[in-house]
């Protein structure tokens, strides 16, 4: 790679409270509009005590978005109001598009007393907003594991990586998500589409994510990338990085935001909101 992107912001992910009472810690979100654009929202969900997870996120719409479920342990049960029901296990994923609206619940389920994961939303451009709901599940063993040279292993559920596609695909967002390990020292280089927004979260070990800069990052960080350069370069410390990378083509539309709904106009989450109220808001 020519150029390596410079490291743009650095946010440590906060503590907060959503659903009805899950303790979560968020990296970014509303606040963070338009830095991340396509994406609008990235949290942190891992949890040692029950208590903190297991109040679960009772039935709410969507619209406008879809939501990518990622879990590392225990699961997630999900049920919907297109009679869709079943759960995300350890390791498998969930790709929801809400488009024109979905209500679901989703409750976290501990599995030998462990849970955790994260939850990415992703903007849909305005021409998809309405369009059909749809999910792509994928289970752990169908996400491919490529091995690079060096101590690199990475899981690659959307985008490619050593030639090898991830599963997940059809996005609207042309998006990259890639869960990266690390040993000791190892480097993951990796490129970046030309005007693509791209991002890491480290949640586990720590590592440097420009070669020039003696920055180190661990656990519960998020790495902005800059604009320019044709890819990323990122370092392992001693003992060893865990990572997501993400990457899309930002949307560069207007967003209008309430709670579960993401449109382009006040008046469309207002015509959303007063639809759930009075029953009409599911379409089809």
């Amino acid at each position: 790679m020519s150029e390596i992107r410079a490291i743009a912001r650095m946010f440590v992910a906060r503590e907060t409270m959503e659903g009805a009472g899950v303790r979560l810690h968020r990296a970014f979100g509303y606040s963070q509009i338009p830095l991340f654009d396509p994406f609008l929202m990235f949290d942190d969900f891992r949890g040692d005590e029950p208590k903190d997870y297991l109040a679960g996120f009772p039935w709410h719409p969507h619209r406008g978005i879809e939501t990518v479920t990622y879990m590392l342990e225990g699961r997630i049960e999900h049920g919907d109001s297109m009679g869709h029901a079943g759960d995300v296990p350890a390791g498998g994923v969930q790709w929801m598009t809400a488009g024109s609206g979905i209500i679901h619940q989703e409750m976290p389920k501990p599995v030998n007393g462990r849970m955790g994961g994260f939850q990415l939303w992703v903007n849909l451009p305005r021409s998809h907003k309405m369009m059909d709901p749809r999910y792509q599940e994928i289970q752990a063993d169908d996400i491919p594991v490529v091995m690079l040279p060096g101590g690199v292993s990475v899981r690659v559920i959307c985008g490619e990586v050593g030639g090898v596609a991830g599963p997940v695909k059809d996005l609207m967002a042309d998006p990259e998500y890639l869960d990266v390990t690390l040993e000791p020292d190892a480097v993951f280089s990796h490129p970046v589409k030309d005007g693509y927004m791209a991002a890491a979260y480290v949640f586990g070990g720590a590592g440097c994510f420009h070669p020039d800069t003696g920055d180190a990052f661990s656990n519960r960080t998020m790495i902005l990338f800059g604009e320019g350069g044709s890819g990323i370069s990122v370092r392992a410390l001693e003992e060893g990085c865990r990572f997501l990378f993400f990457s899309g083509i930002p949307l560069r539309e207007p967003i209008a935001w309430g709670g579960p709904i993401v449109m382009n106009t006040d008046a469309e989450v207002r015509q959303a909101l007063a639809e759930y109220r009075n029953g009409t808001f599911i379409r089809g």
